[in-house]
């Protein structure tokens, strides 16, 4: 039988995520805050190791890109969870929560960076507080229409969301426990991908032929919420190095 293994929100970061809903982020202590290194730019490359706002299995999708995508692939991210938020079935409860760890992970550390890109806060805030449906795609059409001041190449970003989306997924599955939130957090990833493909599609042909590809990978898992048996990592990580060599 699969073991669950949940990550533990400590009482710490269970006030964080009160807080990024809320909009008083700042106001909530975090552990070690004195040592933690400072965020840089949204675009920016190194950041201490940490590209992914925490997430281990991020980091390898945010080296492999050019930096002028790198703002993009952000707001994709951030995009994810909303788009997970919208695919759960348990709830505008669960809802809200995993677009609060989308702000707590992606956004916050770079609150004014996406400001700058025109991504409205108030927004985001208020969809991670009550989970419904309108203000979740509030939030989305929000993020979508920052894309465009965004920039960068979006076979690129669709790259970088497929790495994303696999690395997390290798985090989450292991052949005898299933992390439930990292994959949420992964297949968030891969329906943005999705997502950006099929508007690419309009105009790259390479975006066009990946298509297929594209949702036999989305397909790879079964359902919202983390199943019984799910996909095993390997199979994952085989179909984003054929989407990627489709992708080139």
């Amino acid at each position: 039988m699969t073991r669950f293994r949940p990550k533990l929100w400590t009482a710490a970061g269970a006030a964080l995520l009160l807080a990024a809903c809320s909009g008083e982020a700042d106001k909530a202590e975090a552990p070690a805050a004195s040592t933690a290194a400072p965020a840089g730019p949204i675009g920016e490359g190194g950041e201490g190791g940490n590209e992914g706002g925490g997430e281990a299995g991020a980091q390898a999708a945010f080296a492999q890109i050019p930096d002028a995508s790198k703002p993009a692939l952000r707001l994709e991210q951030l995009k994810g969870f909303v788009l997970i938020a919208l695919a759960q079935k348990e709830g505008a409860e669960a809802g809200g929560i995993l677009l609060g760890q989308g702000l707590l992970e992606v956004y916050d550390p770079r609150a004014e960076q996406f400001r700058k890109l025109g991504v409205d806060e108030a927004l985001l805030r208020k969809a991670a507080q009550t989970g419904a449906v309108a203000d979740l795609k509030a939030a989305l059409a929000n993020l979508e229409a920052a894309e465009a001041k965004a920039g960068g190449d979006p076979i690129a970003v669709a790259k970088g969301l497929v790495d994303l989306a696999a690395g997390l997924y290798k985090e989450a599955v292991r052949p005898d426990s299933v992390d439930p939130i990292d994959y949420q957090h992964s297949l968030g990833a891969a329906l943005a991908a999705q997502a950006l493909l099929q508007d690419a599609a309009q105009k790259d042909e390479r975006a066009r032929k990946a298509l297929p590809e594209m949702k036999t990978f989305v397909n790879l898992w079964p359902q919202p919420s983390a199943p019984e048996k799910p996909t095993p990592a390997s199979d994952v990580l085989a179909q984003a190095s054929r989407l990627e060599l489709e992708l080139s």
